[in-house]
C-alpha cells in the first residue's frame, strides 16, 4: 500500500499556495487600516457578487446557514407557517424553517436530478403554505421555471438554497438570481470557499436587501439603535479579502470541474453506476461528483482501502433524522430519498485534480464493482 498515491476527496493545498502571497498581502492591509468588521472588501465583495450573480443586491453574512434564516426572518415566515423543501438536503436547510417557529414539509425527490420533484410541490401546499425552499443539490439547478409558476400561482415565496451550485445556470440566469434570495455557503469546501466560514444573500428586493443588511448586525438601523431582534452574522473582512481574489478565477474554478466530471462520465461509462444527469436548460456546477451504485457502500470500502477520498451525501434523509421525529414520518414516507441515501457515493472533485487521478479513481470504481447491476433507481443522463 505504501507505493500507492493517495487521492484526497478534497484538495485545499494546491490552491492555497497559488493565493497564499496576495491573501496575506490583503491580511496585512486590512491590518493596517484596522477594519476587520464590515470594511471596505466586505463592501467591494458585495458589489461583485452581485454584479456576477445578476442581482441588484448581495449581502455577505456569516455562513450559509444564516443566509437561508436570514432570507426566511425578512420573508416575516415564522410560528404556524410552513415551508415546502427537499428531505434529500443538509439539515440546516429544514433546521433554519422549525427555528422560526415554522414547519417544513417534505417533497420527495426526482430519480434523476435529486432535486425535489417540483410536479408533487402542489399536492403538499396547504392553506398554511408560505414558502418554497429550493435546494439546487450537488451544483444541480432545481427546476426554476415550475417553481417560479408554482409560487406565482399560489402566492408564495421562494428562497433558492444555492450554497452546493455557485456559478450554476437555469437558462440563462444565475442561480441565486430568480427566487425573492439566493443564499450562499462560502464553507471551504464549496465551489467558492473561504477559509472559514462564510455566506451571503443575493436579492433583487431593495426591501428585502435592507431588512436582511439590520437583521445581520443585531436588528440595528443605526449604532445602538435597535429596531427589531436580530442576530450576529457578519462576513469577516479577511474572507471577504479571500473571497474578491477567488471570484476572479472562477470561471475557470467551473471550467476545471467541468472538465473533471467529463472524464468522469467517460471512464464509467461501462460500468454499473448512475452518473449524474445534466440539465437542459441549464449549467450543472459540480460541487459534488456524485454516483449511485446498488451496493454503495462495499464500493465505499474499496475506495477508501486504495486512499481514494470519498464521502456520503445524505446517509439518512432529514425527515428520518431523530430531531424530525415528532413530525410523524416513516420510512418509505419519501422512497425516492430513501432509495438515493442507500446508494449514492461522492467522488473526488475540484480543478486541480489531474487526468492521472481521476483515471485511477475510475479504475478502483470500476474494479470494485465488477459486474455490479444499476441501482434500482437508476440516475439518467440528460433530461
Amino acid at each position: 500500500m505504501s507505493d500507492v498515491e493517495p487521492v484526497p476527496f478534497l484538495d485545499l493545498s494546491i490552491q492555497y499556495r497559488l493565493l497564499e502571497d496576495e491573501w496575506l498581502d490583503t491580511i496585512r492591509s486590512s491590518g493596517e487600516t484596522g477594519r476587520f468588521i464590515l470594511g471596505p472588501n466586505v463592501l467591494a465583495f458585495e458589489e461583485e457578487l452581485a454584479r456576477f450573480v445578476g442581482t441588484k443586491h448581495a449581502i455577505g453574512v456569516a455562513n450559509g446557514t444564516d443566509a437561508l434564516l436570514l432570507s426566511l426572518r425578512a420573508a416575516n415566515i415564522g410560528p404556524g407557517d410552513e415551508v415546502i423543501t427537499t428531505p434529500f438536503t443538509f439539515f440546516a436547510t429544514a433546521e433554519v424553517v422549525s427555528q422560526l417557529g415554522a414547519t417544513p414539509v417534505f417533497v420527495d425527490v426526482r430519480a434523476d436530478t435529486l432535486n425535489f420533484d417540483e410536479t408533487r410541490i402542489e399536492e403538499r401546499i396547504t392553506e398554511r403554505t408560505r414558502a418554497i425552499v429550493a435546494v439546487h443539490l450537488f451544483g444541480y439547478p432545481a427546476d426554476l421555471t415550475a417553481l417560479t409558476d408554482i409560487a406565482r400561482r399560489h402566492k408564495l415565496v421562494l428562497i433558492e438554497d444555492c450554497a452546493q451550485a455557485f456559478g450554476a445556470t437555469w437558462g440563462t440566469a444565475r442561480v441565486g438570481a430568480v427566487g425573492l434570495t439566493g443564499c450562499f455557503s462560502f464553507y471551504p469546501t464549496k465551489v467558492l470557499g473561504c477559509y472559514g466560514d462564510g455566506g451571503a444573500v443575493t436579492t433583487d428586493s431593495d426591501v428585502v436587501a435592507a431588512r436582511i443588511r439590520q437583521l445581520r448586525d443585531h436588528g440595528a438601523s443605526a449604532a445602538f439603535v435597535h429596531d427589531t431582534i436580530g442576530f450576529n452574522s457578519r462576513l469577516d473582512e479577511i474572507q471577504a479579502a479571500l473571497l474578491r481574489i477567488k471570484l476572479r478565477s472562477i470561471e475557470g474554478a467551473l471550467a476545471g470541474r467541468q472538465a473533471v466530471a467529463e472524464a468522469y462520465d467517460r471512464g464509467l461509462s461501462a460500468v454499473g453506476v448512475g452518473t449524474p444527469s445534466r440539465p437542459e436548460h441549464g449549467t450543472h456546477a459540480f460541487n459534488l461528483y456524485t454516483i449511485r451504485a446498488a451496493n454503495r457502500d462495499r464500493l465505499r470500502r474499496a475506495l477508501v482501502e486504495q486512499q481514494i477520498g470519498c464521502s456520503v451525501y445524505y446517509p439518512v434523509p432529514v425527515h428520518l433524522q431523530r430531531a424530525y421525529a415528532g413530525l410523524g414520518y416513516r420510512p418509505g414516507d419519501m422512497p425516492l430519498s430513501e432509495a438515493a441515501s442507500r446508494e449514492v457515493l461522492s467522488l473526488p472533485i475540484y480543478p486541480e485534480m489531474t487526468a492521472v487521478q481521476v483515471e485511477r479513481v475510475c479504475q478502483v470504481v470500476v474494479a470494485g464493482l465488477g459486474d455490479e447491476p444499476m441501482p434500482a433507481v437508476a440516475v439518467e443522463q440528460g433530461r
